[in-house]
């Protein structure tokens, strides 16, 4: 099953809480704290690969998620970072975040890597709280949440060639020929509907990949039929055969064809205009000369080379396949231009300078949200009274109780965070 597009959703693995220990030996009863950091959740990783050809397994299985990371305990003992999560894609495949439609990454080449959501940041054990003034720190730093991610994936088939053409004017019939693809081939009135890719093999020529771009209706640019999903394969060709049914047994104007298919391809992505593209004119075993010649002249006359052929004979396949290897040893390969955000999308949205927040009044209820809430509640021993200055402090830095002072908070007034709440003294 050819698959070209899926979604997934991946979750980096949660960072470990910093640990809260204290260092109690027979020798040592009053010894200092010791506990140690958490480990750093794993992060989730897309890796392209030659083994896959569709996006196919994305249909069944849909959710990855990293290992967390361990919390950190006595003795200054660290926990053990979460592993990360390798998932293997095909080359080709563009990588897009669903929420801001970003590019994440574009995966050209086997073995390229991208990491799509990185683990969370582990927690400081309460021993990096020690100082001269505070020498038992009775809390820990909590860790961070993995990043969660929906993605979307979108794989642009990888060849250098191209073939371009309305239903029945013979690509299959050609690809079959010069290639070892099987492509399914009868007089339908539309389309394959599936891309097929091949290896070039024909006499003694080099080889090279060659796809079999689904016949493209007018509209396409704009969705019509399967446009999008079939126009995205010839992005990363070098260079285009179009190929037209000389004969018009069918019906059609292989003149008009070929402005109709130019057109789709500039409406879709401009840079496809300006494309290396040479004309095969196929079922000239079955058109007479007069006609093949006044359509190749036409197309000339247009700046275009021309090939006159039969894919069912094998007419005409040595001058076009000899000219096609030679511009692909001249031309460079094409321009891959990725989406730039107008700005860099945070991985954690924690900051330490000025952390985000919101403040929703109702009555004398106040919630307070924000992103770093969840890892300083996690940090906190409510019991102890240094822990509860901490934290305190922390909601001051982040200019938390000037917000609720500009709001009108009254002593007495409930504030809400996260799952706890307490009432608001100045």
């Amino acid at each position: 099953m050819f698959v070209d597009q899926a979604q997934i959703y991946v979750t980096g693995g949660n960072g470990g809480h910093g640990g809260m220990s204290f260092r109690r030996e027979k020798y040592i009863p009053n010894g200092g704290p010791d506990g140690g950091n958490g480990g750093r959740g794993g992060n989730v990783i897309l890796q392209a690969t030659g083994r896959l050809r569709t996006l196919a397994p994305f249909k069944y299985k849909k959710k990855y998620r990293a290992e967390s990371g361990e919390n950190g305990t006595g003795g200054r003992c660290a926990g053990k970072m979460g592993q990360d999560i390798t998932v293997e894609v095909p080359v080709g495949t563009v990588i897009k975040d669903r929420t801001t439609g970003q590019i994440i990454g574009d995966l050209n080449a086997d073995g390229d890597t991208c990491v799509v959501a990185e683990g969370g940041r582990g927690g400081l054990g309460n021993m990096n709280f020690s100082n001269s003034t505070r020498q038992a720190p009775r809390f820990a730093q909590g860790g961070t949440k993995g990043q969660q991610r929906t993605l979307l994936l979108e794989l642009k088939l990888l060849a250098d060639v191209g073939l371009l053409g309305f239903p029945n004017v013979g690509k299959s019939t050609f690809l079959s020929v010069v290639t070892r693809a099987k492509p399914k081939i009868a007089n339908y009135p539309f389309t394959t509907l599936i891309p097929n890719l091949g290896v070039v093999e024909w006499k003694d020529f080099d080889t090279f990949v060659i796809a079999d771009i689904p016949g493209i209706i007018e509209g396409a640019s704009q969705g019509v039929g399967l446009g999008y999903e079939f126009l995205r394969h010839v992005e990363r060709t070098k260079m285009l055969i179009h190929i037209l049914d000389v004969s018009g047994q069918e019906g059609r104007d292989p003149l008009e064809d070929f402005d109709k298919i130019n057109e789709e391809l500039a409406a879709y992505n401009a840079d496809l205009a300006g494309r290396k593209q040479i004309v095969a004119l196929n079922k000239t075993d079955i058109t007479p000369e007069e006609r093949v010649a006044e359509v190749a002249a036409a197309i000339e006359e247009l700046g275009y080379e021309v090939f006159p052929i039969s894919a069912a004979t094998g007419q005409g396949l040595d001058a076009l396949l000899g000219r096609t290897i030679a511009l692909l040893d001249e031309l460079p390969a094409p321009e891959i231009h990725l989406e730039t955000p107008e700005s860099e999308e945070a991985l954690f949205t924690m900051k330490k300078d000025e952390p985000a927040f919101s403040i929703h009044q109702d009555g004398d209820v106040y919630t307070v949200e924000a992103p770093f809430l969840e890892q300083l509640i996690n940090s906190v021993n409510f019991d102890d009274l240094d822990s509860v200055g901490y934290f305190q402090r922390r909601l001051k830095d982040a200019g938390i109780f000037a917000e609720l002072e500009r709001m009108g908070i009254q002593e007495e007034d409930t504030v809400r965070l996260e799952d706890i709440e307490f009432e608001y003294f100045k």
